[in-house]
């Protein structure tokens, strides 16, 4: 007899407790606290997104392909969901912090909330009570999983594609439980919406959910299989309706696709946001993409994240070196791997509890949940660890249901077996103890962040499991006769255990919920480092340039208010509304920026800049739009001769700079460089009373 064989009836479920129904609701008000508290000193987080959110206000052009710049000369690298999801915010509201990060703040918690649901409504079977327990552990850990706290208060896309990945594991889900085709379809509609926020990461789910629906929707497997297909032409028609109106559209007519080297989406799916993520190269840890003259003049790290110099290679930087140890390093460890070890050994477990249980009606759900999100967690697991090209810590926040599911569902199953058999209470107090030593190992390689913690939780781990096994050596009895007197004590040594088993695990949540719990509080306590988001305290490098929150190239620190960006959120930028320079690779100084403004004339943008950092600080700067001519790596071949001739002559561009190091003018283009140089009048710096480094250009 196992677990599952003793499953309540789904007619018969008992009501779940008001503890339970007060619990979900206030780790939602704990997720809405994590992902708002001080949300305003965050500025506008990623100036890149930003400046894109900022010119969809302005331009309903820009707004649809989700351009740098007003103007639509180049969009950002990314499809435009998210944007447009911020962008009607801000349309609404009015462009600001609280209006651009609020729908990502909510998103984090709608997230939390579907994965709670997804985990009761699959172990209903348990019974209200053992769902309920499973849901409200698998929604805290969502809430408290550091690197998902870091980037739900950031402007980074990765929040949508999470809301809409979970919301397509709901609903796949439901359509194995009811075999509904409408469900199902629902589920690709959802993943096509991903695609098109962040392309081909949204497909890292679809084995999962095939092989779950496959396994446990009714009927036939020829008619499963059909289904499928259909859901499939869904998906296509989704995941390309914009992708093919985009490159079907003249490119005279639209701006150019940022990221692609032949100014297509489809070069953007299939190489700098598709295959180049996984193997390198198309600016993804490989040197095809880095401007040669430009890696000289860009900080070391940078460099190294593009696989330049000294230290390039697998792995892009951001997270460390490609390897089955990669979320375990110095800088993933602390954001996305506390509960990994937990989660695995839930997997396997939950897998040989239902496995020794005839198939049911009852059974199913859980069994296909655990095929979910089991898939989930391994398909991601191997593309993170060992993809060659650029990767982020804050990708790992697509784990992050998986984990939170699995160690919710699959707790629940082991703890639930722990009460019935001995033998599995030595099982889950394995379990317990590697969560606990991993906890303490991760917050000792950081010492004097919380010195107490790390030893507390050993404490209380170690209570946990020598509880769990001290039990496994009392036998469990139960008499015929419960009215006999030693009948009486059997039950009552029964319940004993029980209570023991149910402290043990308690505990044991407490202990490993800690360590991750005091990392996620970490980002409301700073301003967030807007390109690399990350939490708690600044690592070792994991075999990459920015360790842990230390970040970004130029000291930017991952603790504390970046430079120029003041607590009030204003970010002291120009006109105190939209900010100044900052971010990676600003080159135009406040004065620089007056004179262009004072000066643009009828120009349709304010100046040309090398690379889309320049440009997207100087868009919410001065409120202008600004051509980024190599777009985000500034080697983007979006600006030509003949187009910049075109601009000078029908008095579209004023003005361009040269010399910031990297894209266009920085040494990526020759042609346009020494175009500039023959034909533009050189602007002294003593005309604008500018004291940087790069030199402004009048066009005629």
């Amino acid at each position: 007899m196992t677990v599952l064989a003793t499953m309540t009836p789904i007619g018969r479920r008992a009501p779940a407790t008001p503890f339970l129904r007060w619990g979900r609701w206030a780790v939602l008000v704990l997720a809405a606290v994590l992902h708002t508290w001080a949300l305003g000193r965050n500025g506008y987080a990623n100036d890149y997104y930003a400046a894109a959110i900022y010119s969809g206000t302005r331009s309903w052009k820009a707004f649809f392909y989700g351009a740098l710049d007003s103007g639509s000369f180049i969009t950002v690298d990314k499809p435009p969901f998210a944007l447009w999801v911020m962008g009607l915010s801000a349309r609404i509201f009015g462009f600001g912090t609280w209006s651009m990060l609020l729908p990502q703040a909510a998103a984090g918690v709608g997230s939390v909330a579907l994965v709670g649901s997804a985990v009761r409504r699959s172990l209903r079977g348990l019974g209200e009570r053992a769902a309920g327990v499973a849901a409200l552990l698998a929604a805290l850990v969502m809430t408290l999983t550091p690197i998902t706290v870091a980037i739900n208060r950031d402007n980074n896309p990765d929040t949508i594609l999470v809301l809409l990945l979970v919301a397509a594991g709901w609903f796949c889900l439901e359509a194995t439980r009811t075999g509904r085709l409408r469900t199902l379809l629902m589920v690709a509609v959802l993943v096509g919406l991903a695609f098109n926020t962040k392309m081909l990461q949204a497909y890292l789910v679809l084995p999962a959910c095939a092989l779950a629906y496959l396994y446990a929707a009714p009927g036939r497997l020829v008619r499963r299989i059909g289904r499928l297909l259909a859901a499939g032409a869904v998906l296509v028609v989704s995941s390309g309706w914009w992708m093919v109106l985009v490159d079907l559209t003249p490119a005279s007519s639209r701006p150019y696709i940022g990221g692609s080297t032949d100014n297509s989406v489809w070069d953007l799916v299939i190489g700098y946001n598709g295959l180049g993520r996984v193997f390198g190269g198309a600016g993804n840890g490989g040197p095809a993409r880095l401007p040669v003259a430009a890696s000289g003049d860009l900080p070391e790290g940078l460099t190294r994240a593009f696989g330049g110099g000294p230290g390039g290679g697998p792995g892009g930087g951001f997270g460390g070196t490609a390897g089955a140890g990669r979320l375990f390093n110095d800088v993933m460890a602390g954001q996305i791997s506390w509960l990994l070890p937990f989660a695995a050994g839930a997997l396997v477990c939950g897998l040989l509890l239902a496995a020794r249980h005839t198939y049911g009606p009852a059974t199913r759900p859980v069994r296909a949940a655990l095929l979910l999100w089991g898939g989930w967690l391994l398909v991601h697991y191997a593309v993170f660890s060992f993809s060659s090209g650029t990767f982020h810590p804050y990708y790992t926040t697509a784990m992050t249901p998986a984990i939170a599911a699995l160690t919710g569902a699959g707790g629940v199953l082991m703890w639930r077996a722990a009460r019935t058999s001995r033998a599995w209470r030595p099982v889950l107090a394995a379990a317990v103890a590697a969560t606990g030593a991993w906890s303490f190992a991760v917050l000792r390689r950081t010492p004097e962040f919380v010195p107490w913690l790390a030893w507390t939780i050993a404490g209380v781990t170690a209570v946990a499991v020598l509880a769990l096994v001290a039990s496994a050596f009392v036998p469990v009895r139960r008499d015929a006769d419960p009215d006999a007197g030693r009948g009486r004590r059997a039950a009552t040594r029964v319940t004993a255990l029980a209570r023991v088993t149910a402290l043990a695990s308690a505990a044991a949540v407490a202990a490993g919920l800690a360590g991750p719990a005091a990392y996620a509080v970490t980002p409301l306590g700073t301003a967030v480092n807007g390109t690399n988001p990350t939490a708690g305290p600044a690592t070792g490098s994991g075999g990459g340039p920015f360790g842990g929150r230390a970040g970004l190239p130029g000291g930017l620190p991952g603790q504390g208010t970046p430079p120029g960006r003041p607590e009030d959120g204003t970010d002291g930028r120009l006109d105190g509304r939209m900010g100044g320079p900052g971010g990676m690779g600003g080159a135009v100084d406040a004065e620089m920026a007056a004179y262009l403004k004072r000066n643009k004339g009828g120009a349709t943008w304010l100046v040309a800049v090398g690379s889309a950092q320049s440009a997207s600080s100087l868009i919410l700067s001065a409120g202008e739009p600004v051509i980024a001519m190599g777009g985000f790596t500034g080697s983007d071949p979006a600006m030509t001769v003949d187009l910049l001739k075109r601009y000078a002559a029908d008095g579209s561009l004023r003005y361009v700079l040269l010399g910031e190091g990297r894209g266009p003018g920085g040494g990526a283009d020759s042609s346009v460089t020494a175009w500039v140089k023959a034909n533009a009048t050189l602007v002294p710096a003593s005309e604008y009373g500018g004291t940087g480094t790069s030199t402004l250009y009048r066009l005629s």
